[in-house]
Order: structure tokens, then C-alpha cells, then sequence
């Protein structure tokens, strides 16, 4: 039986990474597998640059998309698949190699997932985490600027040049396409409870 695909999408901010960690927590790896957009970026080298010559990584061409859909295609066959982990600025960082298990729930998360079209059509639930610009705004110079060393400025450009224009073209349009609109201004705690009950339910029922 084909597993069941969740994508979960919002913008830059809204809680996407914290809310996905904590989906996966109660199930094990047999039950539920989870593939991230961000583990397929391309190349510093390949990222498109704007007027002032820093890449922008907010475009959809930022991603190997095909690569991002094979390998969802291949979950869906039943296999395994591995690919290094992505490490953003850390040039230091030794990337891990990651293991991604086919399981009857599969989760697709990141920025992109609604608007790569062949992506979306595999989706049997669409999840949008949503939040008000202010938040995401913080919530992303303390990831930038804390987790990843960039400088505030570098931070504060980036959002206002690539962020917010890639949101309004290529994210906030499929807000309307979501099954599911979690709101998290101050917690996602009952969006996530919803969507916990919900799988266990499905793993649990009949197509298990």
C-alpha cells in the first residue's frame, strides 16, 4: 500500500523545523520517516546572487528538486535512501550521512514543498504553519545569527531583499491549499496534538 504523505510548508520563521522535530518524537522509524528540503540545496556555488552579489538561497531553483522528488519517489517504493547533510555556511562541519527509511507515514517539510508541483501531487494532507511577520522576523535572526554566525546586518538584509519576496510569490499563495492551518503566533501546541492524534489514528486503523 502506498504510504501516506504529509508535506508540511510556511514561511521562513514559522516554526516548521521545532514543529517537525516534535511530530516525529512519538513514533519510531518504522512508523513515520520525515525528508527535509533542506538537505537538497545546491552548491554555494550554484545559488543565484542578487544586485549585490550574496547568493540568495529563498528562491525554488536554490533546490535540486528533481533529486528532492526521486528520492520521495523512492520512499514510496519502499527503499532507503542516504544523502550528506547539508551545512549551509559551516565550511568546518563534517556533514553526516543521513538515512531515510521508507515508512507508512512519510512527512515532506520545507519552504518549497507546495510549490514544487510534482512534489505537491504526491501529498495526500497539506499542513501550513503560519505566523505573524513580526515573529518570523525574530525567530529567524536568532537561528541566522545564533545557529548559522551570521551578522545581523547580513541577517536583516537577507530577509527583507530574498525572504519576504520569495514568501509572497512562492509560499503565502498556497495558503488556501492547506488542509490544515496551524497557527503559531505563540504555540503550535493543539495544531500539533491534531495532527499527532491523526497519524496514530491512521497508523493504528486499518491501513496499518
Amino acid at each position: 500500500m502506498k504510504p501516506l504523505i504529509i508535506g508540511i510548508t510556511g514561511g521562513s520563521g514559522s516554526g516548521k523545523t521545532s514543529f517537525v522535530r516534535l511530530l516525529r518524537e512519538p513514533f519510531n522509524a518504522q512508523e513515520l520517516c520525515v525528508i527535509s528540503q533542506d538537505d537538497y540545496y545546491r552548491p554555494r556555488s550554484e545559488q543565484d546572487k542578487d544586485e549585490q552579489g550574496v547568493e540568495n538561497f529563498d528562491l525554488p531553483k536554490s533546490i535540486d528538486k528533481k533529486a528532492f522528488h526521486d528520492d520521495i519517489q523512492r520512499l514510496i517504493a519502499g527503499e532507503t535512501i542516504q544523502r550528506l547533510e547539508y551545512k549551509f555556511n559551516d565550511g568546518s562541519a563534517v556533514p553526516r550521512t543521513l538515512t531515510f527509511c521508507s515508512a507508512p507515514v512519510i512527512v515532506v517539510e520545507g519552504l518549497f514543498v507546495f510549490h514544487y508541483k510534482k512534489i505537491f501531487d504526491l501529498m495526500d494532507l497539506k499542513v501550513f504553519l503560519h505566523a505573524k511577520e513580526n515573529l518570523k522576523v525574530i525567530r529567524r535572526i536568532k537561528r541566522d545569527k545564533v545557529e548559522r554566525n551570521y551578522p545581523l546586518e547580513d541577517v536583516l538584509y537577507r530577509y527583507e531583499n530574498h525572504v519576504m519576496p520569495s514568501f509572497e510569490r512562492y509560499v503565502q499563495p498556497y495558503l488556501e491549499k492547506a488542509d490544515l492551518v496551524v497557527n503559531n503566533n505563540s504555540d503550535f501546541n493543539m495544531g500539533l496534538a491534531v495532527l499527532k492524534g491523526f497519524i496514530r489514528n491512521y497508523l493504528d486503523g486499518p491501513n496499518k
